[in-house]
């Protein structure tokens, strides 16, 4: 499971956290403009905006897991398991496998405006990589930093919801998610006033408990309410510094620690790597569960107008300052 999330500042910021029990071996991977990203049912896109995320690179080609392109365009896809449901091939549509549906839309679309034009036309068709990679059940969230949508294919359609929060984890679909934030109106940054019952004298006896009541498990539902809460009252400097290590700080919030989630065959879901990519400087910053130093990609350090997908290994290995 995971869990994704935007953020501003002076700049625009949009990462996720990817929760699995095992890794793929992705990599920080730059699509430049003129890589060939090809189709199983549309027509190839042989240039393009050029594209900074995490991916999977198979025979060449990146399968991308979150993504931002050279305009400030984000995309993720986060698991959806039971409500995914993707479709045969459909006339008057883009059917889109959707291991392409990444950089079809980051691949055309400069504004969020101009994505939606593009979901709006989007079937997303049952169509693998390969026998060996089949598809993900997957949802996703789409975001220019500042406003946000979610796109869910289900059995009644594609569902496409404005995302006030700019938050995304996984089940229940997207407006359950949002209306279970009713249960939480009454939480609060600030310290609690008695409203239990008058004749009682209670007493605030520990800094934080405006926030009683705020989920603390790993459960998809609960991760969404905390997120949304940490982020929504979040405050930083502007800086890139503090940007970024608030972001950090923001999805730490939700991370997953080796033996908490229990997969079974002494499996356990951790949170493999989390990112966070300035979406205005094109600048990709990573974590891992190893590493906690965080590790940075700079998309206009390459030469984006080759032909050739570039990749770069984690660094996994716990990197430490000796002060002494």
């Amino acid at each position: 499971m995971c869990t994704a999330a935007t953020y501003r500042t002076k700049d625009r910021y949009f990462g996720r956290t990817l929760d699995y029990e095992f890794s793929y071996n992705e990599t920080v991977a730059v699509t430049p403009r003129n890589y060939p990203f090809k189709f199983r049912k549309a027509k190839a896109l042989d240039t393009h905006y050029a594209i900074i995320g995490m991916a999977f690179v198979v025979d060449g080609y990146p399968l991308y897991y979150d993504a931002v392109n050279e305009k400030g365009i984000g995309m993720a896809g986060l698991n959806f398991p039971q409500n995914a449901d993707y479709k045969e091939e459909a006339e008057g549509k883009d059917n889109i496998s959707p291991f392409e549906f990444i950089p079809w839309i980051l691949g055309q679309c400069a504004t969020l405006d101009e994505a939606k034009t593009l979901l709006a036309r989007i079937n997303l068709v049952d169509i693998n990589f390969s026998e060996q990679l089949p598809l993900s059940p997957l949802h996703w969230i789409v975001s220019d930093g500042v406003n946000s949508v979610t796109v869910e294919q289900m059995k009644d359609g594609l569902r496409i919801y404005d995302n006030p929060v700019g938050i995304l984890t996984n089940n229940p679909p997207f407006d359950i998610q949002l209306f279970n934030l009713n249960n939480y109106i009454g939480l609060s940054t600030e310290p609690p006033v008695n409203s239990f019952a008058k004749d009682l004298s209670l007493n605030v006896y520990s800094r934080g408990m405006g926030g009683m009541g705020l989920p603390g498990d790993l459960s998809s539902a609960s991760r969404f309410v905390k997120a949304v809460f940490t982020k929504m009252n979040s405050v930083s400097g502007e800086t890139e510094s503090e940007s970024i290590s608030q972001f950090f700080h923001i999805l730490g919030s939700v991370a997953q620690q080796r033996g908490c989630v229990h997969m079974g065959n002494g499996q356990y879901e951790i949170t493999i790597y989390t990112s966070c990519c300035n979406m205005d400087k094109g600048i990709y910053y990573y974590t891992t569960y190893e590493n906690s130093q965080i590790t940075a990609v700079d998309m206009h350090h390459e030469n984006l107008d080759a032909s050739q997908v570039i990749s770069y290994p984690l660094v996994e290995g716990q990197q430490i300052l000796a002060q002494n």
